[in-house]
């Protein structure tokens, strides 16, 4: 009896152990969230998604780095999406999201219709995490093939608050140095894995002239590139898009290769020194120890490869510092608190 009795407790605690491993790995997240109370939400999503990046192709860049501009700010709460109110001072405010980040009207509309299926139940932050997946793998319907797709992990709630300074400290800048990027995605969780495969999302989108202007005219970058004709060809497109003064809100694609496609020339872009951005062509200009650029080197050469990592990546950034419970709410208006 005594054998059998300690033999329930050790199961009983393998049990729980087990429990406890899910919960911190996936912070109390589920699949199939609202399957029960609101099987429909997953589909009002992604057709919202589809439709949008329709009618603007921009838009699949513009919802998937809303996801991340918010998860690297107190976490995967929708505190990019509050708008100044009362004690509230927004985080679209912010030098990283000022006059750039876009796709508020998307979120808008896809909240609108939830709210009218299944008010006060899907939160505004599950809803950027499903937008994100479904802009990369409905990026790019006109080539046959989009990017990866993934099971996203739900059940967050809305923060109830938003941090300007944490939008100003924490998002990565498009001058960063490698040594800041790493501690930037270290803040948050997030290993050298995460920063090479999360670049990747730059094979995406585009960036204003003041994004890379430094980039364009660093008087160190052409000593170092000047013996490669193919970095000063590349040099001359970049200046010719963006003039050392004016044009601040001219723009450039960040990938030129494939510039509609989700797909790894991103990664063979930077090896041959074609990254738009400095905080892309430090993946290889300054990986002193060379993890960062085998890397690069393998998703240049694997594009399956890049698109898992980029899948699980993503939805280990999902899982920061999200709120669930009772923390937060469910806010019926991405835009505001409840009152």
């Amino acid at each position: 009896m005594e054998i059998i009795r300690a033999s329930f407790t050790l199961v009983v605690f393998v049990l729980n152990m087990v429990r406890i491993t899910l919960s911190v790995e996936n912070e109390v997240l589920y699949l199939d969230y609202y399957k029960e109370t609101c099987p429909l939400a997953e589909e009002i999503v992604s057709r919202n998604v589809e439709i949008a990046v329709l009618k603007d192709p921009r838009m699949a860049a513009s919802l998937l780095r809303l996801h991340f501009h918010d998860c690297f700010v107190m976490g995967c709460d929708a505190s990019i999406l509050l708008d100044n109110h009362g004690d509230i001072i927004s985080e679209k405010q912010a030098g990283p999201n000022l006059n750039s980040v876009r796709g508020f009207k998307v979120i808008d509309e896809i909240k609108y219709i939830l709210e009218e299926a299944c008010p006060l139940t899907v939160s505004c932050a599950d809803i950027l995490a499903m937008v994100a997946r479904d802009a990369v793998a409905l990026c790019c319907v006109f080539h046959q093939r989009g990017g990866p797709r993934w099971k996203v992990w739900l059940g967050r709630r809305d923060s109830m608050k938003a941090s300007l300074d944490g939008a100003n400290q924490f998002i990565p800048a498009p001058n960063s140095s490698l040594e800041t990027l790493i501690s930037n995605f270290n803040e948050q969780g997030l290993d050298i894995e995460d920063l090479v495969a999360l670049s990747g999302g730059h094979t995406l989108g585009k960036a204003r002239c003041m994004s890379f202007r430094q980039r364009v005219y660093d008087i160190n970058m052409e000593e170092k590139r000047d013996k490669y004709k193919r970095y000063r060809t590349f040099r001359r497109i970049l200046r010719s898009i963006c003039p050392d003064s004016g044009r601040d809100d001219a723009i450039a694609p960040l990938d030129f290769s494939t510039p509609a496609k989700f797909d790894n020339h991103y990664y063979i872009n930077i090896l041959e020194g074609n990254g738009l951005l400095g905080s892309d062509n430090v993946l290889v200009t300054e990986d002193h120890e060379g993890e960062i650029i085998k890397l690069v080197w393998v998703f240049a050469a694997n594009e399956e490869l890049f698109f898992s990592s980029f899948a699980k990546s993503i939805v280990k950034m999902g899982n920061i510092n999200v709120l669930t419970g009772l923390e937060g709410e469910i806010r019926k208006n991405c835009r505001f608190v409840n009152p």
